[in-house]
């Protein structure tokens, strides 16, 4: 959080929704990464305090940690919370004389009668003199080793690296700080296929839609650095690739922190130094994390519209069970045509000309080849009176021009229905995942008591959709959509 230089939705169908953000009341600044207890989802940030959400889309204050400060971190190790935070320092109340300071929790949830932090233990410090600030930590516990790093610092001087005790939350004892980087500050560290990633926010910060905030990385096969660039700069010298910048009506992202759904399902979540829909105050941030070439960047949130829902098996697409009606064209021999005609452009098939010949009823499904036909085109609207999850709320998907939804049956297959109705069988969660691809799961399947979070839209053969476990190694789990 960078005080010492503050001198100074998309889719309209019948409404308009903005998505660039989450639900809810998600004000915050600096926030850690999102952390779940007992089924809930917390984040912490300056100040204090922090947000809570049952859903991962709808956000409310009441989050509570003690100490005030900025920036702080929460890391669940075993069945305890790690929080660690800055004291002081990035300007606030004494310069950059900053302390670093940890504390545990059984849990995060303030109801709970066993939510009770531990005294806070100071784990480094800055004097206000050296080129360093102690403030803005992150912290990783690398799976690889069960070692619990921390980084921390601002632009004012370095990035340093320590070791902590995951048992205890202390300083490693006769632990040495290490200086990786310089020109960012906010950082956090991660782990992914043999490579350590250090994230950095870059920019200017508390500044409301001036603030220029954006997230790159390095990465490096040790921890302890150094962390290289896409072009080979080192992070040490003012390299760094960009993950996130402003776009989507919001600016200033920062605070990076990486959430794992599922295998191949994550999540990214940060700050907007300012929302523009939300008079440019500071907001919560989820955009699903994509790996390119190893690399980390954000992804879209879905927001909707029209497509092709296209199979990633074999490129068919997701079309109702009818007849193929065949197009009118005024045909000419490819050996013959007289080039002195003019061209004329040949409309796709209207709805009104097919819908006659399909069912009243429940409609099945399969996949074909794409043809911009009537029964192959799909409308996506989000609901988001009907909650949501960690990035987006749930969507419908109907028939474009109609009111036909795809549906889960009781029997774990699919259909469609001649009307929406809202129940949560023709809810959709749609996922961006870590290849770009998309799964699709229904809310809940007919019968069950609990949210679906395991059967997807999944093609069982080239021409045959059902319902089944989603597996990310699999193209038969992934989908996705094109807009033609």
């Amino acid at each position: 959080m960078k005080k010492h230089i503050l001198l100074l939705l998309l889719y309209s169908y019948t409404y308009t929704l903005d998505l660039s953000a989450q639900t809810g009341t998600p004000y915050i600044h600096d926030p850690s990464t999102i952390a779940e207890c007992d089924g809930k989802y917390y984040t912490f940030g300056t100040g204090g305090g922090g947000l809570i959400s049952d859903d991962g889309w709808s956000w409310h204050s009441g989050a509570e940690r003690p100490g005030g400060g900025a920036a702080p971190d929460v890391l669940k190790i075993g069945d305890r919370y790690l929080i660690i935070y800055g004291a002081t320092g990035g300007g606030l109340g004494g310069g950059h004389n900053g302390r670093i300071l940890t504390m545990w929790n059984k849990t995060l949830d303030p109801k709970s009668p066993d939510f009770k932090f531990t005294e806070a233990v100071e784990v480094c410090a800055s004097d206000g003199m050296e080129d360093q600030d102690a403030i803005d930590p992150g912290m990783l516990l690398d799976p690889t080793t069960g070692r619990l790093w921390v980084s921390y610092g601002t632009y004012f001087g370095t990035i340093r690296l320590i070791e902590l005790d995951p048992k205890t939350g202390f300083r490693k004892k006769g632990n040495k700080e290490k200086d990786i980087a310089i020109d960012c500050e906010a950082t956090d560290l991660i782990y992914r296929n043999g490579w350590y990633y250090l994230l950095g926010t870059h920019g200017t910060c508390c500044d409301g839609v001036n603030s220029t905030y954006n997230i790159v990385v390095g990465r490096s096969r040790s921890v302890t650095g150094p962390y290289l660039d896409n072009v080979g700069r080192d992070m040490f010298h003012g390299g760094g690739r960009m993950v996130i910048a402003a776009g989507d009506r919001v600016c200033g992202p920062g605070h990076f922190g990486r959430t794992i759904i599922d295998e191949g399902v994550e999540i990214m979540s940060c700050h907007y130094e300012a929302d523009f829909e939300r008079s440019g105050r500071s907001v919560l941030g989820i955009r699903p994390l994509l790996w390119k070439n190893d690399w980390p960047v954000a992804g879209e949130s879905f927001k909707g519209g029209t497509f092709e829902i296209e199979s990633e098996r074999r490129g068919y697409a997701l079309e109702l069970a009818v007849d193929f009606v065949r197009m009118q064209q005024e045909r000419e021999r490819f050996w013959q045509m007289d080039l002195s005609k003019p061209l004329k452009s040949i409309p796709n098939q209207p709805l009104q000309e097919v819908i006659g010949t399909w069912p009243t009823g429940e409609i099945a499904l399969r996949c074909g080849d794409y043809m911009f036909r009537p029964h192959q085109r799909w409308t996506v609207v989000p609901v988001p009176e009907a909650g949501g999850y960690l990035s987006n709320p749930y969507f419908k998907i109907l028939i474009e021009g109609t009111d036909r939804a795809l549906a889960a049956t009781a029997n774990k297959e699919l259909t469609t229905a001649p009307t929406f109705t809202g129940a949560d069988e023709q809810l959709w969660r749609i996922e961006q995942l870590t290849d770009g691809t998309f799964r699709l799961l229904p809310k809940r399947i007919p019968g069950s008591d609990s949210v679906n979070t395991r059967l997807c839209l999944y093609s069982a053969a080239d021409s045959t959709p059902t319902l089944a476990e989603y597996d990310f190694s699999s193209d038969n789990s992934k989908w996705n959509f094109r807009n033609h």
